[in-house]
């Protein structure tokens, strides 16, 4: 196996975990954060199958733009809070534990 083999297997390994993290996470901030990782993941594979252009654009586009636009809506939500226990309780009507 060659290293350009090995660095594709440990990018397709880094954006299956994201994208699995990115479903199973509480945290909006911390999946906004996996979806960041995921478009990376993809852009190292742009690298390695020769697109430098492509992989550029969607390290812009999908880790740059979109992870921000996705934090300024979460901000506009009301849901950007690190703490996804006490967003949970204060979206119930519940005052949260002092």
């Amino acid at each position: 196996m060659d290293l350009q083999t090995l660095f594709a297997l440990l990018a397709v390994l880094l954006v299956l975990v994201s994208a699995l993290l990115m479903l199973v996470l509480d945290n909006m901030i911390g999946a906004v954060a996996a979806s960041g990782v995921v478009s990376l993941g993809v852009a190292v594979l742009f690298v390695l199958l020769h697109a430098p252009d492509v992989a550029m654009t969607e390290a812009v586009v999908g880790a740059g733009l979109s992870g921000v636009v996705l934090a300024l809506g979460l901000r506009r939500l009301g849901l950007w809070r690190l703490d996804a226990g006490a967003t949970r309780q204060s979206a119930a009507g519940d005052e949260p534990d002092a």
